[in-house]
């Protein structure tokens, strides 16, 4: 990498939110929300046709979970914000910075609000 050029870690992904725990608070005082995101699609990879379909755990610190607290289990939203490797280092976290939820889901029945 030349000097001086920025490294990039930034994630964005369209996904389906299926689980939620319960506002935590860190030690500094922060509200935190532990998720996971579920994502398919269907991707090009060299030249050809691939189904995506994965889930992952995520997290919310901050301002951004009130963004994420009223939202159904099975909303569907652009999530955005970083990759770092969980507590043990055995695995990947994603750590949401921003939500854009999709005007157009509402979750599984029609219903809205928290979950």
């Amino acid at each position: 990498m030349p000097t001086g050029a920025t490294r990039l870690n930034r994630l964005v992904l369209s996904a389906t939110l299926v689980q939620r725990a319960a506002m935590r608070y860190t030690p500094a005082g922060l509200p935190a929300l532990d998720l996971s995101l579920r994502h398919e699609s269907e991707v090009s990879e060299d030249g050809q046709a691939r189904k995506v379909s994965m889930e992952m755990k995520a997290l919310a610190i901050g301002s951004v979970t009130l963004s994420l607290s009223p939202l159904a289990l099975g909303s569907e939203g652009l999530f955005a914000g970083f990759i770092t490797s969980t507590r043990n280092g055995r695995g990947l976290l994603f750590h949401i910075t921003s939500v854009e939820p999709d005007s157009q889901s509402e979750g599984p029945a029609g219903t809205s609000g928290s979950n």
